[in-house]
């Protein structure tokens, strides 16, 4: 994300001739300036920029486990990361004197109008107070209007109007930058009222809605786009409730339209779904974790098992850390597989690599909007679903290309269709997988690769039959069996190469589905073992 971010930078700047501005230094006397006299326009330039600029906020539910609102945990973290990332003062000056931006009406380019009624009140108020100091000054200082007692109760009066406003906007500016957005929240929640607060969550989602305001401002002042990238992290480890409360939080803050929130989940589904399923949100979906994962979650990235390579590469990383006697004959391992790479021919540039994976992307997504071609009467009509889709395709053939060296790779079409496969029908996908990985296992015949994996499916179906209790919830998540059918049998005949072939780079697919189906298949043909009776002759010894 940091190397997107310098190449889109580079584009902008030689695309608009205009460089990015920062809020340190003078660039902060100069954001004051815009927050006190201007109010931000979002113009059709300020829409057309490409640069962004990512702000990294991790989040770590496990050291926030202790509280009761594990929620308020997350809104004041990404309260508290705004404040010290652009500074208290600028952020409380927009607390009293910000204003929120609005959109351009008709193709004007001007990014900053002057709050001419802000100028006139102030201006006013300079002048009343000028004017109320001359004649109190004139009645304590010129001789012979001293004793008119009149004249200086009107000059004071006049001064201490005219100053109270500039005092109480100062006094404004102060407590804001004292008393941070962290500390309202954690105020709020610390209160014995929290519980019979209805209004509770509108005034944090009224907190958010300035932050919100406050980054759309910083985005016209410096020239790009701005998001805020939270990684959650160790969630798996906290109670199911305070589980509940962070998804809660996260589609609180989603909620808006044009929301710059960018939340990396990085959590163990297996873990995370029956926690889901303990709490009370799950009302109305079926008590069913996965649906409400698969609503909530708009790009998924399930990483696969790792390879041979990544193994060899943790080993390395792992070995760097030893200090016991087995260091020597460890890194000498390494080194030794180093020195058989290097006789390795050099990869293609980064430049080459990317224009390649735009070329396979933009050959994916015309398949997906040829009406004539049979992978576009699969798509989902559920939006989140196409989307999810749309998300993961390039992601998908990426990583194809990056092992583009093995033999039989897919094709753009294929990948497409396999990304629909795993979206519309995971269960019966994951199945099929776990029953093609066991026959892999057993040593199958030379010929086994060019098998149909509906075949392989129609083979074991009724071992899928007699766990659906135990699958009902994963089950429920697969699209229409017929369709299934029609997919695999008829339009697109995967086979046990391809499958295998795909298997390291589907990331749309919960690879704990087929853990648990392992599982339960282990289990069901042990207990049919146990449950068959054994028929053995007994010789009587006389």
């Amino acid at each position: 994300m940091r190397q997107e971010m310098a190449r889109r930078e580079e584009a902008e700047l030689r695309r608009s001739h205009q460089k990015p501005r920062s809020p340190e230094g003078w660039g902060l006397l100069l954001v004051l300036w815009y927050l006190a006299f201007y109010k931000p326009i979002i113009t059709e330039n300020h829409l057309r920029r490409k640069n962004i600029k990512f702000i990294f906020i991790r989040f770590s539910a496990w050291q926030y486990a202790g509280c009761d609102k594990l929620w308020a945990g997350l809104v004041t973290t990404l309260c508290d990361n705004i404040r010290h990332h652009f500074g208290a003062l600028p952020l409380s000056v927009y607390h009293v004197m910000g204003t929120r931006p609005r959109f351009a009406s008709g193709f004007s380019q001007k990014e900053w109008v002057l709050k001419t009624g802000t100028c006139l009140k102030l201006w006013g108020m300079l002048f009343i107070l000028g004017a109320g100091l001359s004649v109190l000054l004139v009645a304590l200082l010129v001789p012979g209007i001293k004793d008119h007692h009149a004249l200086k109760v009107v000059g004071s009066a006049v001064t201490s109007l005219s100053g109270s406003g500039l005092v109480l906007g100062a006094f404004s500016i102060l407590k804001n930058l004292l008393i941070s957005e962290k500390q309202k929240i954690e105020r709020l929640t610390n209160s014995k009222k929290f519980a019979s607060q209805l209004g509770f969550m509108s005034k944090v989602h009224s907190e958010v809605e300035v932050l919100v305001d406050f980054l759309t401002f910083m985005e016209i002042f410096e020239r790009r786009r701005l998001r805020v990238v939270l990684e959650i992290t160790s969630l798996d480890v906290c109670y199911p409730e305070k589980v509940a409360g962070v998804f809660n939080a996260m589609n609180t803050l989603l909620s808006n339209t044009n929301t710059p929130f960018i939340f990396i989940l990085a959590v163990d589904p297996s873990v995370i779904i029956p926690c889901l399923e303990q709490t009370s949100c799950m009302k109305g979906l079926a008590d069913n974790g996965y649906l409400y994962l698969n609503r909530t979650v708009t790009l998924p990235f399930s990483i696969p098992e790792m390879g041979a390579r990544s193994r060899l590469q943790c080993l390395e990383a792992a070995v760097q850390t030893r200090e016991d006697l087995m260091y020597r004959i460890i890194t000498s391992n390494v080194e030794r597989r180093r020195a058989k790479c290097r006789g390795v021919p050099a990869v293609p540039s980064r430049r080459e690599v990317d224009a390649e994976a735009v070329r396979c992307i933009h050959e994916a997504f015309r398949c997906l909007h040829d009406a004539d071609d049979p992978l576009a009467r699969y798509l989902p009509t559920n939006s989140t679903h196409v989307r999810r889709i749309v998300n993961t395709i390039p992601i998908t053939l990426r990583l194809l290309l990056h092992r583009a060296g093995t033999p039989g790779t897919p094709s753009p079409r294929a990948a497409a269709a396999w990304v629909v496969l795993a979206d519309q029908w995971p269960c019966r996908l994951s199945w099929a997988l776990q029953c093609l990985e066991d026959a892999w296992q057993s040593q199958p015949a030379p010929d086994f690769g060019r098998r149909s994996l509906w075949n392989i499916f129609q083979e074991n179906v009724g071992e899928l039959s007699a766990l659906r209790q135990s699958l009902h919830n994963v089950l429920s998540l697969d699209g229409d069996p017929e369709l299934f059918q029609t997919f695999l049998a008829r339009d697109f005949p995967f086979t046990a190469r391809d499958a295998r072939a795909f298997l390291g780079v589907t990331v749309n697919l919960d690879h704990s589905i087929r853990h648990k189906m392992g599982l339960l298949r282990s289990l069901d043909r042990l207990q049919k073992a146990v449950a068959t009776p054994v028929s053995r002759s007994v010789q009587c010894p006389h």
